[in-house]
């Protein structure tokens, strides 16, 4: 059985469109810089930096080799100064205070029971004036 001129020609038509859009999908897209790519990198005690790739930039610091293992020295630094000179006792009557907020008998809304320590607040209020006004006599 013979195809007729009219399939013919649809096979035809479709193929030659068929041709048109594989040639248009292998044109190659414009051309574009591939991205660049930096590289930062520390090289500790001996250690070689390691040399870039194609385009590839590598900016490499050396470091001793007791720092590998150390936290950053941008992120050792604390951010509250600690005076220096204080007491220790200083430095824990102001810790147990900070810490009173959240404890039970605080007279405060933090922490579980914190309403049990109104009665003990106001007294050691009254005990901090009566020292203040007996050290100015």
């Amino acid at each position: 059985m013979l195809p007729s001129t009219k399939a013919l020609f649809v096979i035809a038509a479709l193929l030659s469109t068929a041709a048109a859009s594989a040639k248009d999908d292998s044109a190659p897209p414009a051309e574009t810089a591939p991205p660049e790519r930096i590289s930062f990198l520390v090289a500790f005690g001996d250690e070689k930096c390691r040399e870039p790739v194609g385009d590839e930039i590598v900016v490499c610091a050396t470091a001793p080799e007791g720092d590998r293992y150390r936290i950053p020295v941008s992120l050792r630094k604390s951010e509250i100064e600690v005076p220096a000179g204080g007491s220790w006792t200083a430095a824990v009557e102001s810790l147990d205070e900070l810490a009173r907020a959240v404890r039970p008998n605080s007279c405060s809304v933090n922490g579980s029971g914190g309403f049990t320590g109104c009665t003990q607040a106001a007294l050691r209020q009254w005990f901090a004036e009566r020292r203040g006004r007996s050290d100015a006599n």
